[in-house]
């Protein structure tokens, strides 16, 4: 068994989910889930193929996302996970439907943040152990941090 750590490349201003699922149909159910959530998303949507020819699926709205979607899912290998990499939305405006599809089994993680998959290789398989999102916290909030967030969330027209 061995362990590495994958890290994704993605545009910089790009957010990216990444899970597991369990079948072929996902590629075109998480690709529905997506532009039924959100007019006119851009996104791209890659999905490592776990048997049979084992072929990393795609599909997407804007082809410089699903090529970067496809590189992540070549980079991590691991059978039947699958990535996003979303360029004009939040994850928070399409996670609860991506993990609403049938085929879903879980979500590692949605993010804009830099991120690495630490991967396990035995035999012929990789598979997914987890993920780093980001970086370590460094202090607790202050009372002006807390305003600043209240007021983030209100710009970004999630609150009221």
């Amino acid at each position: 068994m061995q362990l590495s750590i994958v890290e994704i490349a993605k545009p910089a201003d790009a957010n990216v989910i990444v899970g597991q699922a369990h079948f072929i149909k996902t590629v075109e159910d998480v690709y529905e889930a997506l532009v039924q959530a959100v007019p006119n998303i851009k996104f791209g949507l890659a999905f490592c193929e776990a048997s049979g020819p084992c072929l990393i699926r795609h599909t997407g709205t804007d082809a410089a996302l699903e090529n970067s979607a496809v590189e992540a899912a070549s980079a991590i290998g691991a059978g039947h996970v699958f990535i996003v990499i979303l360029g004009n939305v939040f994850p928070v405006n399409v996670l609860n439907q991506i993990k609403l599809v049938s085929e879903v089994c879980t979500v590692f993680c949605a993010t804009a943040n830099p991120i690495r998959v630490i991967v396990v290789e035995e035999g012929e398989g990789r598979g997914v152990i987890g993920v780093i999102d980001g970086s370590t916290p460094k202090g607790v909030e202050s009372a002006s941090d807390q305003a600043e967030r209240h007021a983030m969330l209100r710009r970004f027209g999630y609150k009221q």
